[in-house]
């Protein structure tokens, strides 16, 4: 089948509300209109009382692969993401062996045309020692080239001044940045390490990864980039403090952009009590003041993006000790239903949240013909049940590692469908198709 007939919807896209068909052909969005049923179509959807959405663009998940794929693997954590209305991803360099060069780019690029569910991109993370591999980089297939400003894997940390220069200065797409500062983050462990030893309690993981060591960071890179005239994007940022660094200037004019995750939008610090090393992730979880003031900078468009930093590690690995604990949490599934929460308690609206998570990724990352419902686009589709409440349990996440953040919540939304490049991938809580993904290909 490759007509498919979708009736009736209720749908969100460039910042309008609109009920509506769309015809799908050949993987493509044929026509949007009022009453479609007199074309050609092999299949109908009937969406009466649905919200039919562009599929979101995460720009940034850990899916470990090559390494770590006992955590996941791409094949997984794509399964996982379509059934969370993800229909492309930009993966991250991180894994082992690191992604710092264009062979192993390559090898990934590999892997996700045989196991990947959603369409896919990868950064090329840079180093103190890779500046050509840097310079040399496809714009045209890579997404961007990823920047530890922070503690990272192996040698991932990028702590040389002149190199950050050179990577500034010469990078030849947009510069993606992981923002906060080693000395602070170092300093700030040895002092609880002097008053609890190894057993430093979860909850003082936000005064250890600090918003001192976050603002120190990011102004440093705000500032090489108006040195430089960079294409930056400011990754999961968390605190009130560092919102005054950025514009709410129209994002398609900005050189400086910027993105919050979902984690960073639903939970504060008064949840590591119960939720423990389940929460703990990097930049930490802070305040309820600086999750209020980031859900204000997305309607002031301060935040440009939103993605989730997905990043899953085993549940034994999550049990262990403060140092040991791994950072990072698995969230592709649940990050849609999560953000739609803030429709329901007024926080944001439909079209800021379609805006945020797909057309503005699309935009800013140059991503052709995908992140909106347009003719001629491809049909990266999610269709939404915003009053079809269902609970969050283990037992029916898709990610290898086996749990959620989330477990337990009550949802008032639900992930009815997706469509990644015209073909139905995940229906009525089943993944129903084999691996769909196509490479994204980016304007530039």
């Amino acid at each position: 089948m490759n007509r498919i007939l979708i009736t009736n919807a209720e749908i969100v896209n460039e910042q309008n509300i609109f009920s509506g068909d769309v015809l799908i052909r050949r993987g493509r969005i044929h026509a949007i209109g009022g009453d479609l049923g007199s074309q050609p179509h092999d299949q109908v959807i009937d969406a009466a009382g649905k919200r039919l959405m562009p599929g979101l663009i995460d720009d940034q998940v850990h899916f470990r692969e090559p390494g770590y794929t006992h955590k996941g693997d791409i094949g997984s954590e794509s399964r996982a993401a379509v059934a969370g209305g993800i229909t492309s991803f930009m993966e991250m360099p991180n894994t082992q062996p690191t992604t710092t060069d264009h062979d192993a780019l390559a090898a990934k690029r590999a892997i996700a045309a045989r196991t990947a569910y959603a369409n896919y991109a990868f950064y090329l993370g840079a180093t103190n020692t890779n500046i050509d591999a840097v310079k040399s980089l496809d714009p045209q297939i890579t997404c961007g080239v990823k920047v530890f400003m922070g503690a990272s894997t192996g040698d991932m940390l990028v702590d040389d001044p002149r190199t950050l220069e050179k990577i500034f200065a010469e990078a030849p797409i947009l510069v993606a940045t992981h923002c906060e500062d080693t000395p602070t983050i170092l300093a700030n462990e040895a002092r609880f390490r002097a008053q609890y030893g190894d057993d430093v309690p979860m909850w003082h993981h936000p005064d250890i990864r600090s918003r001192e060591a976050c603002l120190t960071s990011s102004s440093l890179a705000v500032e090489l980039a108006k040195r430089h005239g960079t294409r930056l994007h400011v990754l999961h940022l968390t605190t009130a403090d560092e919102m005054a660094l950025f514009n709410s200037d129209p994002p398609d004019g900005k050189k400086i952009t910027t993105e919050v995750c979902a984690h960073h939008l639903f939970f504060n610090t008064s949840d590591y009590e119960t939720h423990g090393a389940r929460i703990k992730c990097n930049p930490a979880i802070k305040t309820e003041a600086d999750r209020q003031t980031l859900l204000k900078a997305i309607r002031d468009g301060r935040i440009d993006v939103i993605a989730t930093d997905h990043a899953p590690h085993t549940w034994t690995e999550k049990q262990r000790p403060y140092f040991e604990a791994p950072s990072g949490l698995p969230l592709v599934q649940d990050a849609l239903p999560s953000l739609l929460e803030h429709v329901h308690r007024g926080d944001l609206s439909l079209p800021q949240i379609v805006e945020k998570t797909s057309h503005a990724p699309a935009r800013l990352f140059n991503i052709r013909d995908r992140g909106y419902i347009r003719e001629g686009y491809w049909a990266d589709l999610v269709l939404v049940d915003l009053d079809r409440t269902h609970v969050v349990e283990n037992k029916n996440v898709i990610c290898r590692c086996g749990w959620s953040p989330f477990e337990g919540y009550s949802f008032r939304s639900t992930v009815e469908m997706t469509m990644v490049n015209g073909r139905i991938v995940y229906q009525n809580g089943q993944v129903v198709d084999s691996p769909q993904g196509l490479p994204l290909e980016f304007e530039r």
